[in-house]
Parts: C-alpha cells; structure tokens; sequence
C-alpha cells in the first residue's frame, strides 16, 4: 500500500461519516479533508496551478483611455452584408433604379434600403476603410467576435469581447443589479467565455412574446423558497469553494444569478415587448432582440454588454432579388428593411431616452462583398467592408476612410494610422471607449502566455483605438 493510499484509509478511520451514501456525505467533504488525503498527489498539484492562473496578474502599457461609453450594444450582421449597396454606396451598371439614392447629409445615400437609418446619419459614424482578414464567414464571425485570429495561439481559448467586459465590470456591479452583464440574443452560435470562468458568459436568449421563461415556480413563491433553503441545507458546503472544482461553484453561481431573477416584475418587463413595440421596430426577430436589449440598458440592473447576431448576408445569388424581384426572398431589400426599421427605431429610442449618449452601438459583419456582380446576379466574399457606430460619444456625420469609385481598393485609410482599420481595431476602440486598459496583458491562461486584451498592442505590427471617431 503506498502512501495516498494508507492516507486515504487512515482518513476513512478518523472520519467514518466519509463512508455514509453520497447524498448524505457531501457536506462533510470539505476542501480542508480533500487536501488532507491527497494534498501530496496530482489533484493537490493541479488545484495549487489552478489558484495561481486564477490570481495571475495583469502588466499594461500607461494609456489614456476614451472612457465615453458604459454600455455597448454589437450588431454582428452574419453572413456580410454588402457595402456598396449601403454604406458606402457604389453605383453600376446592375445597380437597380428602387435603391432610389439621395444625396443625405453630403452621402450618397441608399434610400430605397436604409431610410430610417438615413435620417439618423448625423448621429452616426462610418468606417469605409475596414478591411477583414479572412473570407471564410465561420473564421470571420468568430474573429470579429474575440479580436483576434481563432486559429492563433489562445485563439480557441479566447473570450467574447463581451466577457472581457463584464470581467472588467464585475466590480462595478451593486447588489440591485440582478441582470447579467453580458446579454446574446439571437446568438445561440456566438462566441462564450473562452477560459475565463462562467461567471463571464453571454446570458443567450431568444426573444419570444411570452418573455423570459421559468421565472415563477408552479408551487408559488413561497414554497419555492423553501424548497431551495432544503437544497442548500444539504449541499451549500459544497457550493462555495468546492472541492469539485470550478464547474461546482460555476453551477452554484448560476443558481444564486437565476434566483435573483425569478418572481421579479422589473426583470420580466425587460424580456417583454408589446405588440405596437415589434411592428415599430419591423416586426422582425431582429428588432424583437434590439426591443430587449434597449430596454435591459433602460432598467440599469447590471447589463454592460449586449449582442445581437442579424444573418442571412451571405447573397451570392440575386442579391436584388430572383429576376430582379426587390419583394421575393431574402434580398439586400428585404433584409435591408429588417435591418433598417430595427435600427432606425432603437437609435430614435435610445436618442430621445439619453441613452445614446452613453451608449456605442456598432454594427458590422465578418467581412465585405465584391464590387461586380456576379453572373449568379449576386456578390462573393471581398475583404473591404464597413462598421457603423453611433453614440458612446462617437462623433456624428464622421466618414472614416475612403474607397475608390468600384469600392475595390481603399485610397485613403482616413486615420493616423495610415493604413486600414482591423477588427483588432474596432476591439480596441470598444475598451477604449468603455474606460478599459486595451493593452492588459493577463497570465491567468491556462497556458501561462499571457492573454492580450488586443493581440500585439505594443508593436511593431499594433492595433489600436480609432480615436477619430469621437470628439
């Protein structure tokens, strides 16, 4: 018999309620008796690793931040929509006369697909110099999604964009604040936590009339409470510092979050939307999300971070319609309109509310599409695209960047930098604005390497802010 092993027995004489059923035993495993019988073996070893990643510190460069936004709302536009035909309107031969362009506020503006958009250009910001770095739409999605390369090194492992903000902002969040900090809706494919703990994960939801389900419990209120005040009686030993691991204390933050949630009148206005609400946005699942996610930010109950995942892009094919049909399927003029009335209403909301102010909101997708039509009267994939920004102090009526007459190559980048703007770029100018340090780097990886807020901040080859958005 080796040494753990007569630990172990010797553990089992001095403590013979370790020996009784499971379910009656767990309140007595405490992290103190698990380190006792194998504090000299492999799980010791690999718990001691475990506290030092999670304490690991964080270096950064001394830079001064845009600090000019507390909440964020991602609009990630799947599939990559094309930017000639909104914008950074480019005219051709095959470009169809319903497009209706005007000239509004000094842009040639697509009338015929973005007009409710159209008459909030002077709140809004557009970078025509953004370039993405791969073409393939699921490398792409993830990329804009974690700033970085997926395939590179930690890039499998990355958190959300929206992780690292709640990691930021955990400390800021009062004992009011029962909603999650990070919100998906329509993104039950994005991008979670990566190696941070659960506690940073996207709360993923999909609007439905009937709102945010199993908030009440079918034997009321009361009894419910007493039921979990039995649970943790049996098993709270193991909740807090378990000695299963991260996964035990993930499961019983999840618990404490949901419960704060449940029979809360506030938290079920926010997860609701009227009939009159959804026709104003479009009456799209699209604008149902943007309905939630405005008024998430109006409760201020702890939401900082908000996605919200539009798709269907992707037109290879009539990207005007099937015979130039503008009202048959999924056309850049139907989803055109989705888009348009979603985010027409949410910035007309958010303006008249005084929550643009504080908020960046940013729509974008993976990358761009070709500047010629195709034979199969569609657009394949291009590297050049756009972001759109509005509020969070983004200055408004700001063209950034310039593109040729086809939008085939960019001819001026717009900005100091002198080159074009990376979805690195844009991570940046998201901490930037929400007064978080870009440049952290934080050894609290699995692997030790150090985690770069932004990859390569410090150069040569560097992404930073793109600071000439605001003033």
């Amino acid at each position: 018999m080796d040494k753990d092993q007569k630990k172990f027995h010797q553990f089992l004489k001095t403590n013979p309620q370790a020996v009784r059923p499971g379910m009656f035993r767990r309140p007595d495993w405490t992290r103190r008796n698990f380190f006792r019988v194998f504090g000299a073996g492999l799980v010791a070893s690999c718990f001691a690793k475990e506290a030092r990643a999670q304490s690991g510190t964080c270096t950064s460069q001394q830079v001064t931040t845009l600090n000019t936004a507390r909440n964020v709302i991602f609009v990630l536009m799947a599939g990559a929509p094309s930017p000639w035909d909104t914008f950074d309107y480019k005219p051709n031969a095959a470009t169809p006369s319903q497009i209706a362009a005007e000239t509004v506020n000094g842009l040639q503006w697509p009338t015929g697909i973005l007009p409710n958009i159209g008459t909030h250009l002077g709140d809004i910001a557009i970078i025509r110099s953004l370039q993405a770095h791969a073409l393939v739409h699921s490398l792409g999605q993830t990329w804009v999604q974690i700033g970085r390369n997926p395939a590179a090194a930690l890039g499998n492992i990355a958190p959300n964009i929206g992780s690292i903000v709640a990691l930021e902002k955990a400390a800021e969040r009062k004992p009011s604040d029962v909603l999650p900090t990070f919100l998906a809706l329509n993104s039950d494919g994005g991008v979670g936590q990566g190696y941070l703990n659960a506690t940073y994960a996207p709360f993923k939801y999909d609007p439905t009339t009937s709102g945010l389900p199993d908030t009440t419990n079918s034997f009321g209120s009361a009894r419910w409470g007493e039921m979990l005040d039995v649970l943790y009686s049996i098993d709270g030993p193991l909740r807090n510092n378990s000695p299963l691991g991260q996964a035990a204390d993930d499961m019983n933050n999840f618990y404490q979050s949901a419960q704060q949630m449940m029979y809360n009148p506030t938290v079920n206005q926010v997860f609701q939307y009227s009939s009159s609400d959804s026709a104003r946005y479009g009456g799209s699942s699209f604008g149902n999300a943007l309905i939630i996610a405005k008024q998430a930010l109006s409760a201020n109950m702890g939401t900082r971070f908000i996605q919200v995942t539009v798709g269907g892009w992707d037109m290879h094919v009539n990207i005007y319609g099937p015979n130039g049909n503008i009202a048959s399927g999924t056309n850049i003029f139907t989803l055109g309109k989705q888009f348009d009335s979603a985010m027409g209403a949410l910035l007309g909301d958010l303006k008249s509310s005084g929550l643009l102010q504080e908020t960046l909101v940013i729509a974008m997708g993976e990358f761009g599409r070709t500047p010629q039509i195709t034979a199969a009267n569609g657009r394949d994939h291009y590297v050049n695209q756009f972001a759109m920004l509005a509020g969070g102090g983004v200055k408004g009526g700001t063209v950034l960047g310039t593109t040729d007459s086809t939008g085939a190559n960019i001819v001026d980048p717009g900005w100091s930098q002198g080159r074009p703007v990376n979805p690195e770029d844009i991570e940046a100018t998201i901490y930037s604005a929400m007064g978080i340090n870009w440049t952290n780097v934080c050894y609290n990886d699995p692997f030790h390497r150090g985690f770069e807020y932004v990859p390569q901040s410090n150069g040569p080859n560097y992404w930073v802010p793109v600071n000439e958005l605001f003033g």
